[in-house]
């Protein structure tokens, strides 16, 4: 019989999404075998910084970046930053088993299990059996923040903003937190009309006291309202887009209301967390943001014309940024 699981666990999923992610860590250390990186550094007489190893490589300086930042947080590649510049160096278990000029080198199953087996499990399930690609991108947001959504509106005391707007707020599962734990507050999703149509179709409830409008936030016109929402938004786009957005939504926000940013947010110097690593190498084969530290946020909130720019790590998958008007 399986082991009783701890409370604590079962309030929070913490080994299940460490398993979700295991298949990216397994292709990031692939990967890096493949490119050589573990070979370079070995025989590098000195840290290498994400310039130097993509030059050496023929690799993008922000692909081996977030590479070696993943390899960082899991232990395998270590950092130094040196008047704001990582410089990173093999660790001794990366130079006996990860390089392929050591005599204990597991070069060669690494590289059968990533273009081999790899590709094989791809194919695990049945095509035929999957959804539409988005009703199951609104079934993973749906279930992020039916775990995570109530750390996101409680990190701040947002009881003040009586009129609340969700922007890509996609099934309404964060929305459906915050009005459960602010009655007194309005809130609405703005989205896609196709996926507010979607949203509702798959994703009401009965008893919701949440709205849906369709729009475009970043190519219409955004209604006015106390606090804005930004949930994983930001971390999909380049800086100067997601610049014009802020400074978009601070027009339209009144003194004193303000803007919620909820992202999976890195360290400041680099060395996790893991999961947030992970992120942000996925980001670079899905979309073209992401993920950064506080400090990223920070600055560009300040550059949009916000103020009192507030940071909580929740201690779960993602973070929370409150920054007022």
């Amino acid at each position: 019989m399986a082991e009783h699981l701890s409370q604590s666990e079962l309030d929070y999923p913490f080994k299940l999404l460490e398993y979700f992610n295991g298949f990216r860590i397994s292709k990031a250390i692939f990967s890096a075998c493949e490119l050589g990186v573990f070979d370079l550094l070995l025989q590098s007489q000195k840290p290498m910084s994400a310039v130097e190893v993509a030059q050496k490589l023929g690799t993008s300086e922000d692909g081996v970046e977030r590479l070696l930042d993943v390899l960082v947080a899991i232990e395998i590649v270590d950092v130094e930053v040196v008047q704001g510049t990582a410089f990173y160096s093999s660790t001794d278990v990366a130079n006996q088993y990860l390089a392929k000029t050591s005599p204990k080198s597991l070069h060669d199953l690494i590289i059968y299990n990533s273009q081999t087996i790899y590709p094989l499990w791809n194919n695990l399930v049945d095509a035929v059996r999957s959804e539409e690609e988005m009703l199951k991108f609104m079934g993973l947001m749906n279930s992020t923040w039916v775990i995570d959504g109530h750390d996101i509106v409680t990190a701040f005391d947002l009881s003040n903003f009586k009129t609340v707007i969700d922007l890509g707020g996609c099934s309404g599962a964060l929305a459906r937190e915050l009005a459960k734990e602010y009655p007194s507050s309005t809130v609405t999703v703005l989205d896609l009309p196709a996926v507010v149509q979607t949203a509702q179709r798959h994703f009401a409830q009965q008893d919701d006291t949440i709205c849906f409008q369709e729009g475009d936030f970043f190519e219409g016109e955004i209604p006015p309202a106390d606090l804005y929402i930004l949930a994983r938004i930001i971390h999909d786009w380049k800086e100067d887009k997601n610049l014009k957005l802020l400074k978009k939504i601070h027009a339209a926000c009144p003194p004193g209301g303000g803007v919620l940013i909820a992202e999976a947010l890195l360290f400041e110097n680099r060395r996790g967390p893991t999961m947030v690593q992970m992120f942000s190498l996925n980001m670079l084969v899905q979309t073209e943001g992401k993920e950064h530290p506080p400090s990223h946020y920070t600055h560009l909130l300040t550059d949009a014309g916000f103020r009192d720019v507030q940071v909580c790590r929740t201690g779960k998958s993602y973070d929370a940024i409150l920054a007022l008007k």
